[in-house]
């Protein structure tokens, strides 16, 4: 596998020192991963990270049921 780009996020740093990093593989795919965990890495597509955002956004609609 190549070697990723790994960005830290801009929400990152609190009083642990906690960090979430994100990196864009060649296929296409989102890969996450924690500083206190480095060797576990999620990986997503795009359009389904885009949602999850979305929905945990404080500015985000509440649904109708």
């Amino acid at each position: 596998m190549p070697e990723l780009h790994w960005q830290k996020s801009s929400f990152s740093g609190g009083p642990e020192g906690e960090c979430l990093y994100i990196a864009t593989a060649p296929d296409g795919t989102i890969r996450l991963r924690e500083s206190d965990a480095p060797d576990t890495v999620l990986s997503t597509a795009p359009g389904p990270l885009a949602a999850l955002l979305k929905s945990l956004s404080p500015t985000a609609r509440p649904r109708r049921a």
